[in-house]
């Protein structure tokens, strides 16, 4: 990483930024520099029967001779656990750890440091085991025990800091004992699956709704992993993929459904395919995006089809990076009056193991600009990310003429095409990726080392919140990485906050932006409250060591804990502050 920083830092002066614009002199640079050759793809008209579609991936199937366990299945497990493109947690995952927590609420959430003292189902601990998941990061030390205890919960913790298992593996647990009673008839899927003869309407038992296809069928492989060896069945619905294969997987069965808004109310008006009369957890995966103006009707509809649900005892719980005051109100219409809210770290913050670096490029000098940075870098994967559609086909097309193994990403490509994308970047086939932010909201691939923002999002589509989410692509779970940023006139709207961010992980402004750094030692963010009386209680927990850089603090007053802390040991604190 030292190598790659060095790099970065001699570009970021300026050192190699080129004028010419025709294109690269010497396309077969690239390869001598360690880059393999650009693969061509083939966009003609997929099979639609194919069974080749992420939603229609292996899972364990249960037998109901099994009993209360299922045995191994060795083949699948290597699929599941063993594969070369799952994440492993990074060496600095306590550097991730190292945030006060805040936890909002009447009760008393006690962190779990251990899977071990969780109370989780012995399952779910061996499937734990299987996904390497040594120990809870800070936002699962405090998810899971509230999950656990039947709390309602909204929860903001940095990008790539495990909020999908925080809230799988305690749900998970909880049904993996009562699967039986609770599930729905289903036929044996083991001895093969005739929809003429044995399909089943669907009656899930959780319901989990994300913004985007690739994220869905995302949260559909961690869900596979931590069902493995139980009787609880996942499935997956989003558009673009064949709506004929994904009701036949609905047909055989379904406990988990992980959907997409567009698709997942389709399947609500066909009653004979779905129904959501069974279902007792409601999560809403990057909430704050679902949760725009322009989800609003889409989420109202989704979530009053809840009120179908047979049991009283119904639980939502809201994740994301950041979640805006609006969006806080509209989901508490639908929370219990007893909800959780979790906070680590400052709502909308970014984390150190993210190396920030700033480049100033004209508009003009920017494909130039991305080769050069590209290839004075070791090979690596890579995440580009643009401000449009037709901007994502220009950059893809100059890098892979530019001899660069590229692919391209954004909504106006078939399901097929953007499938196609992913894999071949997963798989580093093409390990540089050009994408659209929305199209790569929450995105989890291994070892992506590098993100650059070719273009800085602007302010009126998303700006620093956006910025957040794109640079979070890199260093997941304890792992390190970098962000590029191609900075210049037209981005001057974003430079105030942009800066803040900087200062606030503890990275180098450069001198073009040092006029936008805020004056004193407080760093002043967005309000991170509702100003209403409550009489919730807040309480404080820290494993961050202070240091005299500026303090990060909500327009509201709310200050970081005083105390600090090691993760082994978080302590909670009663704060004056007040949140509802």
């Amino acid at each position: 990483m030292d190598s790659i920083d060095h790099q970065i830092n001699s570009l970021a002066l300026g050192n190699g930024l080129q004028e010419d614009l025709s294109g690269v002199d010497d396309p077969e640079e690239a390869g001598r520099l360690g880059w393999t050759n650009p693969v061509p793809f083939d966009y003609g008209n997929p099979d639609k029967n194919s069974r080749d579609w992420a939603g229609i991936a292996d899972r364990y199937e249960w037998d109901p001779e099994f009993g209360e366990v299922g045995p191994p299945n060795e083949e699948l497990e290597q699929q599941l656990f063993r594969g070369n493109l799952i994440q492993r947690v990074g060496d600095r995952l306590d550097d991730l750890n190292a945030y006060t927590v805040r936890v909002d609420s009447d009760a008393t959430i006690q962190p779990v440091t251990k899977w071990e003292d969780a109370g989780l189902h012995p399952v779910m601990l061996e499937n734990i085991s299987l996904c390497q998941y040594t120990a809870p990061t800070a936002v699962q030390s405090y998810a899971v025990p509230a999950i656990l205890a039947g709390h309602d919960l909204i929860s903001v913790a940095q990008t790539g800091s495990g909020k999908t298992a925080a809230f799988l593996i305690p749900i998970l647990s909880k049904l993996m004992g009562k699967a039986r009673k609770l599930a729905a008839p289903r036929p044996n899927t083991s001895e093969g699956f005739n929809s003429a003869t044995d399909a089943v309407r669907a009656e899930p038992l959780v319901l989990i709704v994300c913004p985007t296809r690739e994220l869905a069928t995302q949260i559909f492989d961690e869900c596979r992993r931590l069902c493995y060896r139980s009787m609880l069945r996942p499935c997956v619905v989003y558009g673009g993929a064949p709506s004929g294969l994904q009701r036949e997987e609905l047909q055989k069965g379904c406990d988990i459904l992980i959907a997409t808004p567009g698709r997942l109310l389709d399947f609500m008006s066909q009653t004979h395919v779905l129904s959501l009369r069974r279902v007792r957890y409601t999560v809403i995966d990057e909430a704050d995006e679902l949760l725009q103006a322009d989800w609003e009707d889409e989420f109202r509809r989704i979530m009053s089809g809840g009120d179908v649900n047979e049991d009283a005892d119904h639980h939502y719980m809201m994740f994301s990076a950041t979640f805006d005051k609006e969006f806080r109100q509209l989901a508490k219409e639908y929370l219990s009056d007893n909800y959780v809210r979790l906070r680590v770290g400052r709502a909308g913050s970014s984390h150190s193991n993210v190396t920030q670096h700033v480049i100033y490029a004209d508009s003009d000098k920017k494909m130039r600009a991305i080769y050069d940075l590209i290839v004075s870098m070791p090979p690596v994967r890579t995440l580009v990310f643009v401000n449009s559609k037709e901007q994502v086909d220009f950059v893809d097309d100059f890098l892979y003429n530019s001899g660069i193994p590229s692919t391209s990403i954004h909504s106006g490509r078939t399901q097929r095409e953007r499938e196609d994308a992913i894999r071949a970047f997963r798989t580093a086939k093409c390990p540089v990726m050009v994408a659209t932010g929305v199209s790569a909201r929450g995105l989890d691939v291994i070892n992506v080392l590098h993100v650059i923002n070719y273009d800085l999002p602007s302010a009126m589509h998303g700006g620093i919140t956006e910025y957040i989410h794109r640079i979070g692509r890199t260093a997941r779970i304890g792992n390190e990485g970098l962000a590029t940023s191609f900075y210049n006139d037209r981005n001057e709207e974003l430079a105030t906050e942009l800066v803040k961010i900087l200062i606030e992980c503890k990275q180098q402004v450069p001198d073009f932006l040092e006029g936008y750094r805020p004056e004193g030692d407080v760093l002043e963010f967005d309000d991170d409250s509702d100003n209403e009386a409550s009489g919730q209680k807040e309480n404080e927990t820290s494993s961050q060591v202070a240091d005299e850089e500026p303090v990060a603090a909500e327009a509201d007053g709310d200050e970081p804990a005083a105390e600090a802390s090691t993760q082994s040991n978080w302590k909670a604190a009663e704060s004056d502050d007040i949140w509802n």
